[in-house]
């Protein structure tokens, strides 16, 4: 079997679509493949851009030409679909990218009750979540603050870690906000966004209301996003390689 085959066989399998990082986890271990290369990945990469086969539907997911009119559309929205629709569905599967790191990175994972029956990439949220009610690691008024944050990263005390707000159309100042109010716990900010948006984050963290957190809270664009999943994805499969 050549390389590209590999690489299909494991999106069909997979409904016709994968992230770059589900594909660095499983294409190696298609059997009768032979990798004579010290950058696997690396080929997996090349291999995906080859638009005989393969085309992107969003940073980090690719999907098969073969599959484009049967992919269901929270994968691949049709332009039918109301504009609102479409950005849920973009923002859904932003959680779902970080979620996904934070279970990698050995976190326990929370997303707001309102998104947890959403769908990314086949499953519900609350499937690839790992916390399914927020602990109470405060007071009740900042618990309910914190339980509309997109996603959470708790640590093995069950104490937030990391705080995450996927902003795809709504203002930045809100989230910012909503990090203020969480400044007294030992965590860091996330912006997620367009890459476009950078400017607009950038202008409103100076504000002096938002002072208590602007040396904690960073940007992170949807490029950026992408490629944190598939490396992370990367090390998992290669320490698992090497029995780590």
């Amino acid at each position: 079997m050549k390389q590209h085959e590999a690489v299909i066989k494991v999106m069909e399998n997979k409904g016709g679509y994968a992230t770059l990082g589900f594909l660095y986890s499983e294409v190696l271990k298609v059997p009768g493949v032979e990798w004579k290369t010290k950058t696997p990945f690396a080929s997996i990469r090349r291999i995906v851009q080859d638009e005989r086969f393969f085309f992107k539907i969003r940073p980090g997911l690719w999907a098969l030409k073969a599959c484009k009119d049967k992919l269901p559309k929270e994968i691949f929205p049709a332009k039918t679909l109301t504009k609102s629709t479409q950005e849920e569905y973009s923002h859904t599967y932003y959680q779902g990218l970080l979620v996904e790191i934070g279970n990698l990175k050995k976190y326990q994972t929370f997303v707001p009750n309102q998104d947890k029956n959403k769908l990314y990439l086949g499953k519900r949220l609350c499937d690839v979540t790992t916390v399914h009610d927020i602990y109470k690691f405060t007071y009740d008024c900042i618990i309910q603050r914190a339980r509309t944050i997109d996603v959470t990263w708790f640590n093995n005390r069950n104490m937030p870690e990391n705080f995450f707000e996927v902003e795809h159309v709504t203002p930045i100042q809100n989230s910012l906000t909503k990090f203020v109010d969480l400044q007294d716990f030992y965590t860091d900010f996330y912006i997620v966004a367009a890459s476009a948006r950078k400017n607009d984050f950038e202008n409103k963290l100076k504000y002096s209301a938002f002072s208590p957190i602007n040396k904690r809270t960073k940007f992170l664009s949807y490029e950026q996003l992408s490629e944190w999943h598939g490396n992370t994805y990367q090390l998992v499969t290669l320490e698992s390689s090497i029995g780590i």
